[in-house]
């Protein structure tokens, strides 16, 4: 069953904050207390609201894929034989602890399954598509899609 989603009412100062932090996380409270034109404690409190309530998930630090030798991005539809929560579960299992696997995407249309892969190049992304992906006994058919070049990716959400 999915998970539910409640939407929240935010204020102007809420988003403000939301923005800012999602332009550099690394704010202090008092940095951010003053892009937003609010004293330290209340914007300390609204942080630890939003943080509560679920809206602000996680604060993570961006990395070059390129200068990590981990540049060259595959967009990898994945076609399930059975489709039933037991093969789900098992593919999903499976995913969630594969390094190389960035996102994961349950999809509908031609095919289950939507995966960003992150790799070094077209060798390595070849054997871990025959070692690693392609070992799972439930899969059907699998079409990759090469990134030639990125031309926007955002990892903000439009407040």
């Amino acid at each position: 069953m999915a998970a539910e989603t409640e939407s929240y009412r935010l204020d102007e100062k809420d988003t403000e904050i939301l923005r800012a932090l999602q332009k550099n996380s690394r704010l202090t409270n008092k940095e951010l207390a003053a892009k937003v034109h609010l004293s330290t404690t209340p914007t300390y409190e609204r942080v630890k609201r939003l943080e509560r309530l679920g809206i602000i998930r996680q604060y993570a630090t961006i990395l070059d894929a390129d200068r990590l030798n981990k540049g060259f991005a595959v967009f990898c539809s994945i076609k399930l034989r059975r489709m039933n929560t037991e093969c789900a579960n098992e593919f999903t299992d499976m995913i969630k602890h594969i390094t190389e696997v960035t996102e994961c995407y349950n999809i509908s249309g031609s095919f289950d399954y939507l995966l960003r892969i992150q790799a070094p190049d077209m060798k390595y992304y070849q054997q871990f598509l025959l070692n690693v992906i392609g070992r799972h006994e439930n899969i059907a058919s699998i079409e990759s899609i090469f990134v030639m070049e990125e031309v926007k990716h955002e990892y903000s959400v439009s407040v």
